[in-house]
């Protein structure tokens, strides 16, 4: 196993989408293109499946110095007013394309901190997307707290307008490493807002990291008692991807801070380890859920989806990203918004669509996309019925030799099966149908390593 780490930890994708961002057209797709996509995903799928919406709310008092989303660091609260009058502008955009009543399936509150919002502002918000729109029977909403700002009145509020998952940003419960990522939250204040939000009816998720700076054996064992202490229905144990090319902040500690290679993968097997002792199971990349959690209930039934949100019990074709720098999704192309909130706000005053990145999916992308997602959800695919549509799909044969002599898949045939001991490699499998990237493989580093 340490051979493998070595030989399979290399730069690769997350797979939340094919191709992947980096292998977007060069030139995004016309407004008009874009506009004809989602008027055409959403005729086809709004009344059988509904669609997914995703809101970025950007803004945060603190940085955490790991992080790489896309934020805006400010503790002046007078700006959740405007930027939220400017998302409702925005799905007013949408909404004239949908022609008909859009059935909302998914929405999801991500950032930033969407708790830096005021409660009464997140009502605002929430009313604005759902008025004259019809709530699926099985919708599920959610967001995404910090549990240092996140107040009973948010979970109340948000309840009360339909949400029923919330996502707590942990990381670690290291003093050590929470003031090296400048993400500092106590055991006890965790505690008080996971209770309150469970008392309220919520299911519970939290988001775990390993490979911190500083992190060891002994703060995962650590974090991971406490994680079992409170029971979430399901984790998130994602790998610290270090990009400090593309986040400056990740500058405050050095690569000798970090735990590598087989280090880290030490710390992904114990907490692998450790969940599942403590009845969790493996249901996809990074994440793990109780078999009481409609997550795991997917993956059994072989309804797992997986989008520029992650993994999700619920399929829709048409995903909406809302806010600055969100991407959406209509299975035939993807469109990203403007990263800057001021260029994003000036353009949606203006009633134009704020995209600046995009791509349209040829034929050849979509059977692709299909097999990638298949191994992450479900870790199998079987192309039989795409060779001949898809010669590149030989080409992947050929590159899955090699995993499948390392034992960490079975090939018979067209079909393809990840052993138990691949889950941990699922993003190298992916690479081998990723035509794009092995068509023009970057000269510089833009993506995590794979372990």
């Amino acid at each position: 196993m340490a051979n493998l780490i070595s030989k399979y930890n290399v730069a690769a994708p997350r797979y939340t989408s094919y191709p992947t961002v980096p292998y977007w057209d060069l030139l995004p797709p016309t407004i008009e293109k874009w506009t004809k996509s989602v008027k055409f995903s959403f005729d086809k799928s709004n009344d059988k499946d509904g669609i997914s919406i995703y809101i970025h709310l950007p803004f945060c008092e603190r940085l955490c110095t790991y992080c790489a989303c896309n934020t805006r660091i400010t503790v002046n609260h007078a700006v959740e007013l405007p930027y939220i009058k400017s998302v409702l502008k925005e799905w007013a955009m949408y909404k004239k394309v949908f022609v008909e009543k859009p059935r909302i399936k998914e929405i999801h509150l991500g950032g930033g901190t969407p708790t830096f919002f005021s409660s009464e502002n997140l009502k605002l918000l929430i009313d604005g997307i759902l008025f004259d729109s019809v709530i699926c029977e099985n919708a599920e909403f959610s967001f995404e707290a910090h549990p240092s700002n996140t107040e009973v009145i948010h979970l109340k509020t948000l309840y009360e307008l339909g949400f029923r998952r919330v996502s707590f940003g942990i990381q670690d419960f290291d003093p050590k490493v929470q003031h090296i990522i400048n993400r500092i939250q106590t055991y006890e204040q965790v505690k008080s807002i996971v209770e309150e939000a469970r008392n309220i009816g919520y299911t519970i998720n939290f988001d775990l990291i390993y490979g911190l700076p500083l992190q060891t054996k002994a703060s995962i064992v650590d974090t991971i008692n406490k994680v079992k202490l409170l029971k979430p229905d399901r984790i998130a144990f994602y790998s610290y991807a270090h990009v400090p090319w593309l986040k400056p902040g990740q500058r405050k500690f050095t690569e000798l801070d970090l735990p590598v290679d087989k280090e880290k993968r030490k710390l992904y097997e114990l907490g692998l380890e450790m969940f599942k002792k403590a009845g969790y199971e493996e249901i996809g990349m990074d994440h793990f859920a109780l078999k009481t959690d409609s997550l795991y209930k997917a993956s059994q039934t072989g309804n797992l989806h997986r989008n520029f949100m992650g993994y999700t019990h619920n399929y829709t074709q048409l995903m909406i990203g809302l806010g600055v720098s969100s991407i959406s999704d209509t299975w035939y192309s993807y469109m990203q918004n403007v990263k800057k909130v001021e260029d994003y706000q000036e353009l949606v005053d203006k009633e134009i669509f704020p995209i600046f990145k995009g791509h349209l999916l040829n034929d050849e992308d979509l059977i692709l996309r299909k097999h990638i997602l298949n191994i992450m959800c479900r870790f199998e695919t079987d192309w039989r019925n795409d060779t001949e549509q898809c010669k590149e799909l030989y080409s992947a044969l050929n590159r899955l030799k090699e995993l499948e002599k390392d034992g960490l898949i079975t090939l018979v045939g067209k079909n393809l099966k990840v052993k138990k001991e691949g889950i941990a490699f699922l993003r190298n499998i992916c690479m081998a149908f990723d035509a794009r990237l092995w068509k023009n493989t970057p000269q510089t580093q833009v993506f995590s390593s794979a372990m």
